[in-house]
């Protein structure tokens, strides 16, 4: 890197990877393939050439926690692997400033037959640390992994579980500038991940280098400043994470699950028929105003009719009921109703949810029911300081609260 660029850690410039993909038919065994070429040794075998990443640049500075997303096959894990050395760039340069630590899935770097202390050093002697430095984080790694029982005992004896904290421990415990966490936090329980997040935080307080690929865009939005969003391998965008997470969410389609139109055959007695029920945006931070648009057009006239809506996870348990009555709003015998239901302080846990819509009317019923006619995600959590992952565990909703902290009376 040249000296105007001493604040960076990681520069990618014009990246690309590919890999040569042999198609040779039904599979078959080793035994299987090799009489097949003795039998035909002419045969051409179709070859086809894989770009997995294509013309990646982009910089990440010293201390910066950068979030990695996109779909599966977006070229993450791929990009990882470059920056980890794994494996080497076909094209393109990979500049990275200091020592480099990461867990890409459970075990890599691992020598199965070795035990946990063993792999310790291992994994350090790698990095390129002395035996001291080692030792002196030492403590902290078994601390941290809960395998003090099993240090002398071959890892491949491990569970996954215990594997996963090891792996994670001996990666965020080492003296390394740059950490690199893939996906593999899901592998542990709640309690493991909690903790494993807040040792990643506190990395990136120290000053060091954190990359992070999850599909979990609370996490992202909680521990990354700055994301990038790809697709396909290429690098569709580079900025704030609140950007980033609202461009994933319109790339793969979260909004809109269905259109309504005046001859969709819906259950309901049809009088009136919603055109469109749409939120105003994909993805809402929990608590944020959420807004939803709906156009219906009136077929009979039948008076007076209210409009409801119901929001539900994504196993279909009902968790919000909403309707136009309760806030005395009712809809008369216009051709046409364009409006706006607006949703103040409803603090969802982080995850996907859909609605329901409803015409309704006080003698027919259910004029139009317009089920899954769209969704929504809820990214960030309602309150700035969390007691543990337990406080999220049961719940659809949080609520706006307060003490009163009354003194105790001696």
């Amino acid at each position: 890197m040249s000296s105007d660029a001493d604040d960076l850690a990681i520069r990618v410039k014009n990246v690309s990877k590919s890999y040569v993909i042999s198609h040779q038919g039904a599979s078959m065994s080793f035994r299987e393939a090799l009489l097949h070429k003795l039998r035909n040794p002419i045969e051409q075998i179709e070859k086809e050439e894989f770009w997995a990443l294509r013309d990646l640049s982009f910089d990440v500075k010293r201390g910066d926690v950068l979030g990695i997303v996109g779909r599966n096959g977006a070229g993450k894990s791929t990009l990882l692997k470059l920056l980890s050395r794994i494996t080497e760039p076909t094209e393109g340069e990979i500049h990275l400033r200091g020592r480099v630590g990461s867990l890409l899935e459970v075990g890599t770097g691992f020598h199965p037959e070795l035990t946990g202390r063993e792999n310790i050093y291992l994994n350090g002697s790698i990095l390129g640390m002395t035996r001291h430095e080692i030792t002196t984080a030492f403590d902290a790694i078994v601390d941290f992994s809960g395998t003090e029982k099993f240090l002398d005992t071959p890892v491949k004896r491990y569970s996954s579980g215990m594997y996963v904290r090891l792996a994670f421990a001996v990666a965020a415990h080492l003296n390394s500038d740059i950490l690199i966490v893939d996906e593999v936090l899901a592998v542990g329980d709640v309690n493991f991940q909690k903790k494993s997040l807040g040792k990643m935080q506190e990395v990136a307080q120290g000053g060091r280098t954190v990359l992070l690929v999850t599909h979990n865009l609370s996490v992202v939005s909680k521990f990354c400043s700055d994301s990038i969003l790809l697709d396909k391998g290429e690098l569709v965008k580079h900025g704030k994470t609140d950007e980033i997470i609202n461009t994933y969410i319109e790339m793969v389609g979260f909004s809109r699950l269905r259109q309504g139109s005046d001859n969709e055959i819906r259950k309901g007695t049809g009088q009136w028929r919603f055109i469109e029920f749409a939120p105003s945006k994909n993805v809402y931070s929990s608590g944020e105003e959420m807004q939803f648009k709906f156009t219906a057009e009136n077929y009979e006239d039948i008076g007076d009719i209210y409009i409801s809506m119901r929001i539900k996870n994504a196993e279909g348990i009902d968790i919000v009921n909403i309707d136009s009555r309760f806030v005395d709003a009712r809809y008369g015998s216009q051709d046409r109703i364009i409006d706006i239901i607006k949703v103040q302080s409803l603090r969802l846990k982080p995850g996907r949810f859909v609605v329901d819509a409803f015409i309704c009317h006080e003698a027919y019923g259910f004029v139009d029911y317009f089920d899954l006619c769209c969704e929504f995600e809820i990214y960030g959590f309602p309150y700035e300081f969390v007691a543990s992952e337990d406080a999220y565990a049961d719940g659809f909703i949080f609520a706006d609260f307060s003490f009163g902290l009354i003194e105790n009376q001696n």
